[in-house]
């Protein structure tokens, strides 16, 4: 932020010449005299001439130009340009969809146009449910919203589901049935695989074999367990390349057998995570767990206020909000979390924690001891098997078992050893006893364990058939490729992550005319006339007999999920504490494995809005980091951005180092999903492809590795880092002790205009006799903000954003509405780390409006600072005077015009932006309206939470709340009365109606003073 003159706090060191330098690092924190600094990127801790010029800059270098030091050209750009990077133009062979261009004879009596329709249906993560409620426009999903109705999410979303509606439109997807690489039909395909379906009947399906994702859905289950009867020798390989091996392992190992964990976060007064990304996107039960935890996280709670503690090998959101954070590396946390299970009785937990780690450990385990029966140990997924068995003994040990967790049978159909089944598939290929594969909805050439070599064994099989939504790298090598269809488009069910069975239901006719994976398998069993909607209909009609059904389904269909389907408990007994594994040495440099936080394991590259959306702590777009240490690559004379060679097992992967706060040593972080040849004209090419150093029997940890600079330098491009708090602290912390004895910290370093010194004039929001008037107004709460950007996602979806590409990321170009910001205090080694979204903060004094030359940003009634396109003539003087940064002017023609898909996929009721006007949230004011118009045409006033913004309704975690700031019964009107509220920037006048709610932490009394102490 562009923040005026220095306020009196931590004093700035002199700007050094050249790159960042430890040193420099080190000397700025020492001159923090007035208590704590905040910083948000190493360059701005450095303070080097380098960041100073860029700060005194009020666009990035060259954001006007067309050709940058690399040589982009004009034609560069035209290449990489638009929503989802001009993915304009379709085959020769493609099939548009009908467009009337007549109104309606018999307009369909549920249809209001202009007035969206709601239809509950769920999309999946990880093979899990996410269910939504998905808004359509006459016939054309445009956007998806959490089902508030549903016990597994409790509404709340994520960045993949938020982005999922662009993965439909995205005209990259498959469209045709393929043979060979040539176009065929579905009917050629069934007639064809006759033959050899019947050839494997006769030898009862010995040389038949299913590869597929993880499953949860009853009927696909269903099917495929009809299939395996038909072809008693056939055999199913499930594999998730990010998936659960080692938790299904770990239960095994406690329990003698697989169950489901589930935790309820409600009920915790203590939480310690042994590497456990809960709070990110992508992990299973998410979304319960984010609300959860921010119900539990309220500084009104005092004692009953939860305290989080977290043992974290890479840097997460996650890790950012716990109050002790421990860094490790990964494969450090069994011997920290058996030091741990030793104190609180564990038997046979054995071992000692090292040195650094004795405070802590005394610490946790005293406090854990305290709180018996509200203690929860949550375990990473990538962690080995051993540390999950041990987390299942010492939440026995705890009393957690049937208050703060809960066992239940497995959600996925057919639970089983997947890394075990495809090693035996590799082999059966090798050996020549697969004759027909079928892989539905994997992509193992790219995604399989490098160790394997299954490209090799693929080629050997006679028959491969392929169905998924991409023509991807192993659709390309396979005789048959199937196009599916997008969730959207399709009738299906499926699990959440607590069980309960979730309907899918279309929105839209498939684009393509695909077929769903159950329509795919219908086949393999030989109906391949039934459609989807029979075959789901009637899974559940053999369940529900009752002369209701009818009913009953309907009601199914309408509220998206199968009342009374939840897995139920299930008791289980562990076994102790499980034997040690070897621990690596201390000084040995280990490499860790992370499925990508925006594009998951690859599924997602080619989606444009998560490839832009900046990551979580290191707020990159567009590439996957090698992530490593700061003080240890400085040792070793690595910078940020220099390329790296990364050696395992003599494998080898080269990518761009980012030094990053908080990463423990002697480790590096590389992330999956990257590398990519066949995914897109987003996806392929960005990135380095971990996949080619994962070994099947290593795929999350690894020790031993070799590191080294090539020479070269690898250019990221991120979105934080453009401006300066100039010693300002926006993010205001205490904690909780300190809240209790202070409750108005929040407000100790603000400084209060001088009155009278304004040219503003007031605005009158009083109402008069049968008037009503609004004035809206937003509060974020930062002790809610878990930082996983499903806000920004959203904001994209619902407001028509585009995406500029990589290029113009890396010129400040990009055009989010909305940032969240992060904010580190302390040592780069072992910082601690806030979140804050920043959108438009709807100024009373809104200093954009007054050197706005044409009237183009104006003040509404309602108090909302509006832009009116129309007369914007790209002064960008508004922005200059915006010191809060959140305005994007449009440089270039970024929307893509051409592609019908993305006609149909944009918000009918937001402007699509050219070229040269500035853009800007506006509170969602589409919305605005559609409630004003109801409420006036029922002659009432709109009633508190009746609608909301798009960043609040996505938030899982509920940080965010909007509403009317005239009626004092309204939610955001009781927060902005409390005493955390804050606005930033108080002391310009601005006056801003989006404010903040001050941080609280809940730190361990007796392990803050001994550290600070240390």
């Amino acid at each position: 932020m562009d923040n005026g003159s220095k306020k009196n706090g931590a004093d700035v060191c002199p700007s050094k010449k050249g790159k960042l330098e430890l040193a420099d690092v080190k000397q700025q924190l020492a001159a923090a005299k007035d208590g704590p600094q905040y910083w948000r990127s190493l360059d701005e801790l450095s303070n080097t001439d380098e960041f100073q010029e860029m700060l005194h800059r009020e666009f990035p270098r060259q954001a006007s130009e067309w050709v940058d030091d690399g040589g982009s050209s004009r034609r560069d750009f035209l290449k990489l340009m638009s929503a989802s990077l001009a993915l304009a133009g379709l085959t020769a062979c493609t099939k548009q969809p009908i467009e009337p261009i007549v109104p309606y004879v018999r307009q369909p009596e549920e249809l209001t146009l202009g007035k969206p329709l709601f239809f509950a249906t769920a999309n999946t993560v990880g093979g899990y449910a996410v269910p939504v409620l998905a808004e359509s426009h006459e016939g054309r999903p445009t956007k998806l919203e959490g089902n508030p109705q549903h016990p597994a999410t409790l509404g709340g979303t994520d960045v993949f589901t938020q982005a999922s509606v662009l993965t439909m439109y995205d005209p990259d997807r498959s469209q045709v049935v393929m043979l060979d690489n040539e176009i065929r039909t579905w009917g050629s395909f069934v007639g064809a695989v006759a033959n050899p379906l019947a050839a494997q009947k006769a030898v009862q399906g010995a040389g038949l074999r299913l590869l597929t994702r993880s499953t949860t859905s009853p009927t696909l289950g269903a099917q495929i367990k009809q299939l395996l009867q038909t072809y008693p020798q056939a055999k199913l390989v499930q594999y998730d390349p990010a998936g659960r091996d080692n938790a299904r392992a770990g239960s095994q190992l406690a329990f003698g057998q697989y169950v489901e964990t589930q935790y309820n976060l409600d009920k915790a007064d203590i939480i310690l995570s042994l590497d456990g990304d809960f709070l990110s996107s992508g992990f299973p039960g998410f979304h319960k767990y984010a609300r959860n935890f921010s119900q539990r996280r309220q500084p009104d709670l005092k004692e009953k206020m939860v305290r989080f503690y977290m043992a974290e090998s890479t840097p997460t959101n996650t890790g950012g909000k716990a109050d002790h954070r421990i860094p490790m590396r990964a494969s450090d946390v069994e011997q920290f979390g058996r030091a741990i299970a030793a104190g609180i009785g564990v038997a046979g937990a054995g071992g000692s924690a090292k040195q650094e780690w004795q405070n802590q450990v005394a610490a946790i385990v005293s406090d854990l001891n305290k709180h018996k029966g509200a203690a929860v140990v949550v375990v990473g997924e990538h962690q080995p098997p051993a540390v999950h068995a041990l987390a299942h003994s010492m939440n026995a040990a705890l009393g957690a078992v049937g208050t703060t967790v809960t066992y239940t049978e497995p959600i996925e159909q057919i639970p089983a050893d997947q890394t075990a089944g495809l090693k035996e598939l590799v082999a059966d290929m090798n050996s020549g006893k697969v004759d027909l594969l079928v892989v539905m909805g994997a992509n193992p050439v790219y995604e399989a364990p490098a160790d394997l070599a299954f490209l090799d064994a693929f080629k050997k099989v006679a028959v491969r058939i392929h169905h998924g939504l991409y023509v991807d790298e192993t659709a390309v090598l396979s005789h048959w490729h199937i196009n599916g269809t997008h969730f959207l488009e399709q009738w299906g069910d499926v699990r959440a992550f607590d069980g309960t069975v979730t309907i899918q239901q279309p929105l839209i006719a498939p684009l393509y005319n695909g077929k769903s994976q159950y329509e795919f398998v219908a086949a393999l069993n030989g109906q391949g006339s039934t459609s989807g909607y029979e075959l789901v209909k009637g899974t559940w009609q053999k369940q529900h007999t009752g002369a209701d059904f009818e009913a009953w389904w309907r009601k199914a269909v309408h509220d998206g999920l199968i009342a009374g389907t939840a897995a139920p408990a299930k008791t289980v007994s562990a076994k102790g504490a499980p034997a040690a594994t070897n621990a690596a040495s201390d000084s040995a440099m280990e490499l860790i494995f992370r499925r990508d936080p925006m594009i998951y394991d690859g599924e997602y590259s080619n989606n444009g809005w998560l490839q832009e959306a900046p990551k979580p702590i290191t707020q990159l777009t567009w590439d996957n980091p090698i992530e490593m240490n700061v003080t240890q690559a400085e040792q070793m004379g690595i910078k940020t951005e220099d390329e790296l060679e990364i050696t395992v097992d003599g494998r080898k992967i080269v990518g761009g180092a980012w030094l990053t706060p908080g990463h423990p040593k002697n480790s590096v972080t590389v992330f999956l999903g990257y590398g990519r040849t066949r995914a897109g004209r987003v996806g392929t090419g960005t990135g380095y492809n971990a996949y080619q150093a994962r070994t099947s029997d290593k795929q999350w940890i690894v020790n031993g590795v070799q590191i080294a600079k090539t020479g070269k330098k690898f250019l990221f491009a991120t979105t934080q880092g453009w401006q300066n708090m100039d010693g300002r602290d926006l993010v205001r912390v205490a904690t909780l002790e300190d809240f209790i004895a202070n409750p108005e910290f929040a407000h100790e370093k603000t400084e209060a205009p001088v009155e009278g010194l304004t040219i503003f004039q007031p605005y009158d929001y009083s109402e008069k006799p049968g008037e009503t008037r609004y004035k809206w107004g937003m509060a974020i709460d930062l002790n809610s903000c878990i930082g996983c950007k499903s806000c920004v996602v959203a904001c994209v979806s619902e407001n028509n954003i585009p995406v500029v590409g990589k290029e113009l990321v890396k010129r400040g170009r990009h055009m989010h509405w909305l940032r969240v910001d992060n904010y580190h205090e302390g040592s780069p080694d072992d910082p601690k780390t806030y979140y804050q979204p920043v959108p438009c903060q709807q100024c009373e004094n809104a200093p954009c409006e007054l050197v706005c030359p044409v009237g183009a940003t104006v003040h509404s009634s309602e108090g909302l600072n509006d832009m009116v396109y129309n007369r914007c003539v790209g002064t960008r003087y508004c922005s200059n005077n915006c010191p809060y940064k959140v305005r994007r002017f449009n440089f270039l023609l970024y929307q893509d015009w051409e592609t019908p898909q993305y006609k149909m996929m944009r918000n009918p009721d937001v402007s699509v932006r050219s070229r040269g006007v500035m853009e800007k949230c506006n509170y969602c004011v589409q919305r605005i309206t559609h409630a004003r118009i109801n409420s006036e045409r029922d002659g009432r006033r709109i009633a508190d939470g009746e609608f909301t913004t798009a960043c609040a309704q996505a938030c899982p975690a509920s940080a965010i709340t909007f509403g009317d700031l005239n009626d004092p019964n309204s939610q955001v009107a009781k927060l902005r009365a409390q005493q955390r509220n804050y606005g930033l920037l108080e002391d310009l006048n601005n006056r801003p109606r989006t404010t903040y709610m001050a941080v609280v932490r809940n730190p361990n009394p007796e392990l803050e003073h001994a550290m600070e102490r240390k």
